[in-house]
């Protein structure tokens, strides 16, 4: 073998086993850094587990991620783990009917028929926005999404519920729908910088855009937290690299890739049942520099 420089042909044998220790893996954003640190968990966990893995980029485009997902059953992998883009699920359902392992990551999908791994959402920006109230602040802005996906309804449903707990008014012109990066949430920023009166504290759906709205909260003369406390979401590394230092919502990347690949590895392994089942992951508040006591 040494003197014919010869290799073994690794697809012909995998195809002889019917096994090819690949592993598909479709994110929305491989450049969001949030997706990125879930795709490296995911990777590191099934690398040491002796699979490889083919990461695609759907880019928030569902026609994309059929494509995806069509290139990856050509290609014979082993199983899939999806956070899709859309609340379809029509595709996802026909993977796990022809009996192909897939696992859904970070989206409620209640018709879907594959395992899903969550983030307790609700919880995430109820403790936020509780965390504000007893600090004092009782005028909180919330830079939501441009369109609705049920984590962000969830979200934004956590933030309201708080306010009726506490007895405070909901504010409608006090909801900002932005965007998804930093730009967006400087935009969102000079809307609520505008309201009379401004609020004294700002959630954000998640870091990128509260960085943004940090940045602008400073540009415009005002002081984080001292003027305006402000809290994230995803809990990404530039959070603690920023000054002040972002007070946001711990995403567990590494429990949830964890989660993900233990439901996987059952069922090509032939050990779960076929019902599918639902893994929602607790939350904690990193709490830091960027939220204090309301001024009075």
């Amino acid at each position: 073998m040494k003197e014919l420089d010869f290799h073994p042909n690794v697809m012909a044998g995998s195809l002889r086993r019917k096994k090819t220790s690949t592993i598909g893996l479709i994110v929305p954003d491989n450049s969001n850094q949030l997706f990125a640190e879930l795709s490296k968990e995911v990777e590191d966990i099934l690398f040491r587990s002796g699979y490889s893995v083919m990461l695609c980029n759907s880019a928030y485009d569902f026609k994309r991620e059929l494509a995806h997902i069509n290139t990856l059953r050509s290609k014979s992998v082993d199983g899939m783990i999806i956070v899709p883009t859309t609340q379809q699920v029509e595709h996802i359902n026909r993977l796990v009917e022809s009996n192909l392992p897939v696992v859904v990551m970070d989206r409620m999908l209640p018709e879907a028929k594959a395992d899903i791994v969550l983030i307790d959402n609700f919880q995430g920006t109820h403790d936020a926005a509780e965390y504000l109230i007893k600090l004092g602040h009782s005028n909180i802005g919330y830079i939501d999404r441009p369109f609705d996906l049920p984590h962000s309804v969830d979200r934004f449903m956590g933030y309201k519920k708080v306010l009726e707990e506490n007895g405070l008014a909901f504010q409608e012109d006090l909801i900002v729908r932005g965007g998804f990066n930093y730009d967006d949430g400087a935009k969102a920023m000079d809307f609520l910088l505008d309201r009379k009166p401004m609020p004294t504290g700002v959630l954000a759906f998640n870091d990128i855009t509260a960085l943004g709205a940090m940045r602008r909260i400073q540009d415009s003369g005002l002081r984080v937290p001292e003027d305006i406390s402000v809290i994230g979401f995803d809990d990404i590394p530039q959070s603690d690299y920023t000054f002040p230092r972002l007070t946001t919502v711990h995403f567990p990347r590494k429990r949830m890739a964890e989660a993900a690949c233990k439901l996987l590895f059952r069922r090509i392994k032939g050990l779960a049942s076929e019902q599918k089942k639902e893994v929602i992951l607790s939350l904690h508040l990193e709490v830091r520099e960027s939220a204090s006591r309301v001024r009075i």
